[in-house]
Parts: C-alpha cells; sequence; structure tokens
C-alpha cells in the first residue's frame, strides 16, 4: 500500500466550515460562563446555605435547660421544687452484654428481660430504658458497664406534702410540662426560658471552642400560694378520717381567709401522690371541691332570710308558722322532719325548717331570688384561673314554677360545687360583702391606704395577733347585705351550733362558731336515691369577729348516720381549731366545758332537707 504523505492528506485538504468553529468556541465560552456563574453564586452570593452546611459539621448548639420554677406555700414552705434525675438510654446496635448483665440491668430497669430485649429491638441507633431513675439505681446501672448502655441527667418534680396539697399543686409530665393544678395552671410562668450555646466540637464529640455569643437560660418564676401548708394538712386528714369513719366515698374540705379573701387550705379525699402515679384512678384525680357540683340543700336558707331582712318584710324574732309540719303547693307536700310550731326567724334557720323558709321566700319575687344567688356567686365560676373549675347551675328566673322557687329556697333544683358555698358564705363573714378569692398570696403594700387601714382596725380584734403587730388588710368586696343584715344572720348561725341547733358538734374550745348544716338526697337519673345522701356543713369563726370561713363536704356517708350536723360539723370544728390557732387568732370565749365534736357528745336536732 502506497505511503500518504501528512501534508498531502486529504481530510487536512478540506477546509473545514467557519460556522462550527465558531460554535466550538461558543459552547466552551458559555460552559466557562455557568462554571464562573455557578462559582459566584456559591462563594458570593448564595453563600449562607454553604457555610451552614459546613458549619454543621463540626459546629454544635447546645441546650440550656432553664429550672422550673419552684411552687411555695404562703410561708415559703415548698410545695414542689425539680432536683436532679438520672435518665437511663441505650445504643441498640453497641448494645453488648452477658447474659447475667443483661438480667441484673432488667431487674435495676423494673422489667423483665423479655421486655428489655424486645424494647432494644424498637430503634438501633436510640431507645430510652427509664427515664428519671433514683440516683443509686444509675449508680448500679453503671457498675455494670454494659457497653451501649449511658446516662442522662435530666431533672423531675418533688412534691413534699404529698397527696395532701396534690389536687392544688398538679404535677407535671415526663417532659416537665404541668398537666394538673398548679403546675398546668402556670405552666408558662414555671417553665421559663431555655439557653443556647454554640460550640465547635471534634470528632471524639469535646468541645473545642465557644463560637457566638451565648444566650443565657432564663429559669422559672417562684409562684406564692395563700395555702398554709400546715393547714392544708391539717384539713386533709380530718377528710380523711371523717371518710372512713363513715365508710363514706369522698370527701371535701375548703378554708377561706374571710379578711384577704385567700384559699388557706383545699383539700380533698382520695387523693394521690402526685411523684408516683402508677395505677391512677380518675376518683383519685377529680378535685371535687372545685369540680363536683350538687344541691346545697339547706346551706340556702340562711340566704333567704338574710334577704327578707334586707327587703324588710321581717324582723329576726317575727313570727312563721310551720305547724303542723307540712305545707301544700301546686299539689305538692313540703315537709319538715318534725313539726315545730311558730318559729321565729332565727329559730327558722336554727331548726332548719323547709316549711318557715318556703314560707319567707314566696313572699318574694322569682327575679329577687335569682340576683340574690347571683350576687353571692352562684351559677358563676369563681375567678381563681385554675383548671376545671365549674359554674354550676342556675336556671334563668323567668322559666321557675311555684314549686320550683319553693324547692330552691332550701336548696333543691340549683347546683353548685363546695368552693362556690364557702365563697358565698363571706357575705356574712364580711358584714354583708361577697370577697373576690385567690389562690396566690396578696401582696399588700408596706403602707395600706387610709381606708384599708380603717377597716384593718376593725378587724383586728380577729387578728389576735401579738400585741403591737398589724393585722391582714381586708380586700375590697361587692356588697349584698347591709352589716346590720349580716350581723343578724351570723346570730341565727351561731344559734344553729348550740344545743338546741341543728350542729352542736360544730363547737369549738375558746371560739364562737356558726354555720348551716346540709344534708340532701343524691340524684341519680332523673330522681333521687332513697338511701344515698351528700352531708355538708358551711361555717365562720370566730362569730364574734370573723376571720375564716370553713365548708365541708362528705360524699355518700354509709355508716347508719347522714345528717350534716353529725358527719361533716365534727370535721369543721376540727379544722377551726387548728386553724385558728396557727393564724395566731386568739380564742374570743372562756375557755370551759363546753359540747365538742366528738361522736356521740351532742344530739343534734334533725333537720330538714
Amino acid at each position: 500500500m502506497p505511503a500518504v504523505r501528512y501534508g498531502s492528506s486529504p481530510l487536512l485538504a478540506a477546509k473545514t466550515p467557519t460556522w462550527r468553529l465558531r460554535l466550538l468556541t461558543g459552547a466552551l465560552g458559555l460552559a466557562f460562563a455557568v462554571l464562573l456563574g455557578r462559582a459566584a453564586w456559591i462563594q458570593i452570593i448564595h453563600n449562607d446555605f454553604y457555610l451552614k452546611q459546613g458549619a454543621n459539621r463540626y459546629e454544635r448548639r447546645i441546650e440550656l435547660p432553664a429550672n422550673r420554677g419552684r411552687i411555695l406555700d404562703r410561708n415559703g414552705e415548698l410545695l414542689a421544687s425539680s432536683v436532679p434525675a438520672p435518665s437511663l438510654w441505650a445504643i441498640p446496635k453497641d448494645f453488648q452484654a452477658t447474659r447475667e448483665q443483661t438480667r441484673e440491668l432488667a431487674r435495676l430497669l423494673n422489667m423483665s428481660p423479655q421486655e428489655l430485649a424486645k424494647r432494644l429491638d424498637d430503634n438501633p441507633n436510640f431507645v430510652w430504658l427509664r427515664r428519671q431513675v433514683a440516683d443509686d439505681v444509675a449508680a448500679q446501672v453503671k457498675a455494670l458497664k454494659v457497653k451501649g448502655v449511658h446516662a442522662l441527667k435530666e431533672s423531675r418534680r418533688q412534691y413534699p406534702e404529698g397527696e395532701a396539697a396534690a389536687h392544688i399543686v398538679g404535677f407535671t409530665n415526663i417532659e416537665d410540662k404541668g398537666q394538673e393544678g398548679i403546675e398546668l395552671a402556670y405552666d408558662r410562668d414555671l417553665s421559663g426560658h431555655d439557653g443556647r450555646r454554640q460550640v465547635i466540637k471534634d470528632r471524639l464529640g469535646n468541645v473545642v471552642e465557644n463560637v457566638g455569643d451565648t444566650v443565657p437560660a432564663m429559669d422559672g418564676r417562684e409562684i406564692h400560694l395563700s395555702i398554709d401548708a400546715k393547714i392544708q394538712a391539717n384539713a386533709y386528714q380530718r377528710i380523711r378520717d371523717a371518710v372512713a369513719q363513715h365508710k363514706a366515698k369522698a370527701g371535701s374540705v375548703v378554708v377561706l381567709d374571710a379578711v384577704t379573701g385567700e384559699v388557706l387550705a383545699l383539700a380533698n379525699f382520695p387523693s394521690y401522690t402526685p411523684s408516683d402515679r402508677r395505677n391512677l384512678t380518675g376518683a383519685q384525680l377529680r378535685n371535687r371541691a372545685l369540680t363536683d357540683t350538687f344541691e346545697p340543700g339547706s346551706t340556702m336558707k340562711p340566704l333567704i332570710a338574710g334577704w327578707a331582712l334586707e327587703s324588710g318584710r321581717v324582723k329576726p324574732d317575727s313570727i312563721v308558722p310551720t305547724y303542723p309540719g307540712k305545707l301544700q303547693l301546686d299539689g305538692s307536700t313540703i315537709s319538715d322532719s318534725h313539726p315545730h310550731g311558730d318559729l321565729t326567724v332565727e329559730e327558722v334557720i336554727q331548726k332548719s325548717s323547709n316549711v318557715g323558709t318556703v314560707k319567707l321566700a314566696m313572699q318574694m319575687q322569682p327575679k329577687e331570688m335569682w340576683e340574690l344567688y347571683s350576687a353571692v356567686g352562684l351559677g358563676h365560676k369563681p375567678q381563681l384561673g385554675f383548671p376545671g373549675v365549674v359554674t354550676g347551675r342556675l336556671r334563668p328566673h323567668k322559666s321557675w314554677r311555684r314549686i320550683e322557687q319553693a324547692t330552691m329556697s332550701y336548696g333543691y333544683g340549683l347546683s353548685a360545687s363546695l368552693f362556690q358555698l364557702a365563697q358565698a358564705y363571706t357575705v356574712f363573714a364580711r358584714d354583708g360583702e361577697l370577697v373576690p378569692v385567690t389562690l396566690l398570696k396578696r401582696e399588700f403594700p408596706s403602707e395600706a391606704p387610709a381606708e384599708a387601714m380603717h377597716q384593718q382596725v376593725a378587724y383586728k380584734g380577729a387578728v389576735g395577733m401579738a400585741q403591737g403587730m398589724k393585722g391582714p388588710v381586708p380586700v375590697p368586696g361587692t356588697r349584698v347585705f347591709s352589716p346590720d343584715t349580716a350581723r343578724a344572720v351570723r346570730k341565727m348561725l351561731n344559734m344553729v351550733c348550740s344545743p338546741e341547733g341543728t350542729a352542736p358538734q360544730a363547737q369549738t374550745v375558746g371560739y364562737s362558731v356558726g354555720g348551716k348544716t346540709g344534708t340532701a338526697h343524691k340524684q341519680e337519673g332523673r330522681g333521687y336515691a332513697g338511701n344515698k345522701y351528700r352531708s355538708w356543713f358551711v361555717g365562720i369563726a370566730p362569730i364574734s369577729n370573723p376571720r375564716i370561713v370553713v365548708a365541708v363536704m362528705v360524699d355518700e356517708p354509709s355508716n347508719g348516720v347522714y345528717y350534716g350536723g353529725a358527719v361533716a360539723a365534727p370535721v369543721f370544728s376540727q379544722v377551726v381549731q387548728q386553724t385558728l390557732s396557727r393564724l395566731g387568732v386568739m380564742p374570743d370565749m372562756e375557755v370551759q366545758p363546753r359540747i365538742v365534736a366528738q361522736q356521740g357528745a351532742a344530739v343534734a336536732v334533725e333537720e330538714s332537707f
């Protein structure tokens, strides 16, 4: 084959079109322009994203958790606080343990080896083994030296008062978020705000350098309650013992400071331990004093008597005929437990006469009664800022029939919570004013206004502090009755606690007391259960210059005694005795042998209900 010289190659001899050269040059130029533009976009215009991605490979953001605020009683006693609690976790793919180590680890975690194995199978990268364990458990787990098992520092809530204050304080969940009570109501204030810290870590996870500004954590604020831990504990013990004594279903106690409107105690039984909620039932969880409503029964009678006095229809010694102890009204019969004959208005309350109360009430227009009940807070939600508070039931007066107006005068046909009844009775304790209530400790200025100081002088006798000490400053209330009417009703309430009244067992050594019993059949469906009752007592002490209002309710006493004067009044007496002593209130009566709140110490007049 003949050789072809390079210079005479036909391929070189062929002329290349100029458009092809231009196309190639343009394509190369465009490619370089795109690369240059992309480089400018990454390095200059939109470099934040890539800088962040790079930083993520060596920078870490460490959360600085805020400490949850403490909950304290009015005297600074601890009700809830956070304490360190280690949590155990594992990386299942790194988990290595002998059979003995696995068995011991499961025992320490309070689970079976099978449960532990199942938990480790959930996720190969991370599983919680047990959160917020005791320090000694964490130490024993660490001593096992099981590969892949680690501990993390967390915190858990501690509740020193336990079940006594559970329904007020509430509790948090495992993530430290409020679930019930004050923990829920003030969760945002208690939680605070977490801080953060930006650091550079090496490949082993060690902090090498701080970068950027550190944002410090803001701890949650402390919540100072109006509750007195000692009064709360005593109230809980007394209602717990009463429920056991009378084989009852449940019970509640509310203690209010009639001067300041502060809640000193709010106890329920059954209760629960906030730090151990295993097997917790709904019955234990219910804050009955605030969430349960019932027909208030005879506790409404003093309100009717008070309005009859206030409107000038009667005087305390006006005669009300009640014989023969029955009253026919629109085809229905209203009865007393037994006939009393002619009674004064004072005796109508002392003997708890249904007939006498109805005769006073039927002189009023339905609108008057409705406005009276509404004025003392019935049908309105108490302004506590507390979860679960109920309004009760008070129907519009225009829908009342005559017989309904009559039964509402002695507490049937409407409903209220025990807390609402306690607040309603502040109108008698505070000379006719309904006192606003609070679960938070009231902060009074060091120098009270002149008007408040004038009121303080009036209440100084009830405070009973040491010589020279100032008493609490009365909080302004809403006028419902005149002072004269309130004092007249207080005298009636004191007569209820006399040997001739329905609650002699409410008497307290050294202090004058007054109050009203209540007993009612429990509702079942559309009717009333014949053998199920609620018993309660709402009272004031000292009656001469009131400082506290105490309300007691016992649900379904089933030990043969169910009248409020025999079931709830003794609890009232015990709570009053300790509370007034705790507050430093001086006795207003000579200490002498009297009827005291002991089973069988006095036979009460049977109340009508």
